[in-house]
């Protein structure tokens, strides 16, 4: 059986290591989910960094993550190579929602890969409701290499969030 998992305070994206052959990699992985995205970002990032999730599925990380969260990005081997594409998991149960609600949740699938400067638009947007799990994965699906890279890796993007950061100075 695998440790619980703290529940944090809200907003902050959840991130669970589980692989521990690349120490270095982990902690480039740190530091580029650390710095921020974009002018005005400041990533709030809770990590879960034991060994004991060494190897860990998604099913087991998922079974162990609090309620309040409505992803968790699991940093496993794939993520400890640059560019870090961390896995995205959609937390929702069948049991939290109706049929309806639950298959639109997971239509675009359960997981996607998010690379780091991404994961801080999907954790601030699923808290607030400003955008849903199965948009991000759908976005994700799009990219020629199957990854969410975040709203600043985009012309349309870095200007929306230079008129909306422009617009607060």
């Amino acid at each position: 059986m695998r440790p619980v998992i703290e529940a944090a305070d809200g907003g902050v994206a959840l991130i669970v290591r589980t692989s521990y052959a690349d120490d270095a990699g982990w902690r480039s992985v740190v530091t580029a989910l650390d710095t921020p995205p974009f002018v005005g970002a400041v990533p709030a990032n809770q990590y879960v960094d034991d060994p004991a999730w060494d190897g860990a599925t998604v099913d087991e990380v998922l079974a162990a993550v609090p309620s309040m969260f409505r992803v968790v990005f699991v940093a496993d081997a794939a993520a400890m190579v640059a560019p870090h594409p961390l896995l995205a998991a959609n937390t929702v149960r069948a049991e939290d929602c109706d049929d309806e609600q639950y298959a639109y949740e997971l239509e675009n699938g359960r997981e996607f890969r998010a690379l780091p400067a991404g994961v801080y638009d999907v954790s601030a947007n699923l808290f607030v409701d400003n955008m849903d799990f199965p948009e991000y994965a759908a976005m994700a699906l799009r990219d020629p290499a199957g990854h969410y890279q975040g709203l600043a890796a985009t012309d349309r993007g870095r200007m929306a969030l230079d008129a909306f950061f422009g617009s607060r100075g």
